[in-house]
C-alpha cells in the first residue's frame, strides 16, 4: 500500500535546531516521517494539506522526568497498601494517552517502587495496539533500606509489616553484590536506562536532601555494571556534595539539583552533564503559594521550609548557567502526573528565555532519552511528531497546558487543553 502524503502548512515554526520561528513554512511527510522542510514545497498529488497557519509548530514535545503510575496524584502516598500491579500499570497508560493529547509525544517513566509494567506498556504503544505518547523506561527505583527509594517509610509504624513489604521492591537493597544484581536486572528486563536514589527527599520523613544514600562501593557497583553493560544512569540528587561525587563516577545525567551552587554548575558546564531541574514541585518554596504548599505531605511542607532559600539561589544558578538543561516535571502533589506544559509556566516564571525552554523539551531531551536519531526536531529523516499550539510562546506561561494539534508519526490524534484543571 503506498505510504500516504501530508504536507503542514505552519504559522511560524520552531524546529528545535535553531533558536528561533521560521514565518509561514511547511513540512511534507510521506508515512511516519518527514520527508522535507521549506516554503513552498513541492508535493504529490492528493497529498492531505493541513493548514496550521494559526498556530505555532513545535516538535512533539518530551517530558523527562515523569511517574505515570497513578490515575490521581493523591493516590501516590496510598499506593504501597491500596494499590495494585494491574492498577499502576492501567494508569500508567492512561498517563501516556492523556500525555500525547496534550502535545507531548514522549515521555520518560522514572520508575517506580513496585511494579507498574510500563515496559509492557511501552510495548503496546510501540506495536500499535494502544495509541499514546511513547515511552522510555526504567521500570524500578534502585536504592537503599530507609533511603528515598523506600517507601515502606508510610507503614514504618508496624515493623514486621514494613520489613515484609521491603522484599516487594525489587530495587531496595544494600551491598555493591545487591546494585550489581539489580543493574544487570533492569537491563535484563529491557531497561533505557538506570534511575538510583542517591540522596533524601522532601516527602519522606527521616531523611534529609543533603544526605548521600549510597555508598561509595555501592556506586562503584552500580556505575561500572552500568558502562560493561552499555547503560546510561540519572540519578534524583540535590546537593552539590553528591553531585560532585556522581559526575566524578561518570554519571550522564542528574535529576532536580535543586541546591546547586555556582563551583558544582562550572562542573556540570564543563563535563557536559546534563540536568533535569523539575522546577514544578519545589515552586512554592521559590514563590510562595499557600494553597498548593498545603497540597503536600507534612514532611514536604517543612523541609520546602528549611532549604527555602538554598533552593531559591540554586534556581538562580541553574536559570543563569550553560548547563545542558532537559524539560522534565516529576508530578507527585499539587498537579496531575500528565499535565506536563506546566514546567514550561515555571520555568518562564523562572526567567528563563523561550527557546531555552523549548530546546529542552525537544532537541536536548531527545538526546538525553537516547532517542535523537529519530525525534525531537523537524528535519528529513525523523518520525513526523509534531505539535502545535494556538497561545504566543513567547509571552504566554500557561501556552503548553494548551494543545491544539498534535500529530504522532505521522498520525493525528484529538489535541487537549488542560487550562481548566489549574
Amino acid at each position: 500500500m503506498d505510504e500516504k502524503w501530508i504536507k503542514i502548512l505552519c504559522g511560524r515554526l520552531y524546529t528545535g535546531l535553531k533558536s528561533e520561528f521560521q514565518e509561514s513554512a511547511e513540512i511534507l511527510i510521506q508515512g511516519k516521517y518527514i520527508k522535507d522542510v521549506g516554503f513552498n514545497l513541492p508535493c504529490p498529488e492528493n497529498t492531505e494539506i493541513l493548514d496550521l497557519r494559526h498556530l505555532t509548530v513545535t516538535p512533539g514535545l518530551i517530558d523527562a522526568h515523569m511517574h505515570p503510575e497513578f490515575f490521581d496524584w493523591k493516590d501516590v502516598y496510598a499506593d504501597t497498601i491500596y494499590n495494585s500491579d494491574g492498577y499502576r500499570t492501567l494508569a500508567t497508560y492512561c498517563t501516556a494517552e492523556r500525555a500525547l493529547h496534550g502535545g507531548f509525544t514522549t515521555i520518560r517513566s522514572m520508575g517506580w517502587f513496585r511494579e507498574a509494567y510500563e515496559l509492557d506498556v511501552k510495548r503496546a504503544i510501540n506495536e500499535g495496539h494502544l495509541p499514546g505518547a511513547r515511552l522510555v523506561v526504567a521500570p524500578h527505583l534502585l536504592g537503599t533500606t530507609g533511603s528515598h527509594a523506600d517507601m515502606t517509610q508510610t507503614v514504618r509504624t508496624n515493623p514486621i509489616l514494613c520489613d515484609f513489604m521491603e522484599n516487594l521492591y525489587p530495587g531496595l537493597g544494600n551491598g555493591p553484590d545487591f546494585f550489581t544484581a539489580a543493574v544487570r536486572r533492569e537491563k535484563k528486563l529491557g531497561a533505557d536506562f538506570i534511575k538510583i536514589m542517591a540522596t533524601g527527599g522532601f516527602a519522606t520523613p527521616y531523611d534529609d536532601p543533603d544526605d548521600i544514600q549510597l555508598s561509595d562501593a555501592e556506586f562503584k557497583a552500580i556505575f561500572d555494571t552500568a558502562k560493561e553493560l552499555r547503560i546510561s544512569v540519572t540519578a534524583h540528587a540535590y546537593g552539590p556534595r553528591l553531585m560532585k561525587k556522581l559526575i566524578g563516577f561518570g554519571i550522564t545525567g542528574i535529576e532536580h539539583g535543586s541546591l546547586m551552587d555556582e563551583e558544582t554548575a562550572r562542573l556540570f558546564e564543563g563535563t557536559g552533564t546534563y540536568l533535569v531541574p523539575t522546577f514544578c514541585p519545589f515552586q512554592e518554596a521559590i514563590y510562595p503559594d499557600p494553597e498548593n504548599m498545603a497540597k503536600k505531605s507534612p514532611e514536604f511542607q517543612r523541609k520546602l521550609g528549611i532549604y527555602q532559600e538554598r533552593m531559591q539561589r540554586g534556581r538562580e544558578i541553574i536559570v543563569n548557567s550553560k548547563i545542558k538543561l532537559g524539560y522534565g516535571t516529576d508530578f507527585v502533589a499539587a498537579y496531575q502526573n500528565y499535565e506536563s506544559g506546566m514546567e514550561f509556566r515555571c520555568m518562564k516564571q523562572s526567567g528563563m528565555d523561550t527557546f531555552r525552554i523549548l530546546e529542552a523539551a525537544t532537541k536536548t531531551n531527545a538526546e538525553i532519552c537516547e532517542i535523537d536519531s529519530f525525534t525531537g526536531t523537524i528535519e528529513p529523516g525523523k518520525y513526523a511528531d509534531i505539535s502545535g499550539w494556538k497561545r504566543n510562546l513567547m509571552t504566554d506561561p500557561d501556552a503548553l497546558r494548551d494543545c491544539s494539534f498534535v500529530m504522532k508519526e505521522g498520525t493525528v490524534y484529538e489535541a487537549k487543553s488542560y487550562l481548566t484543571e489549574l
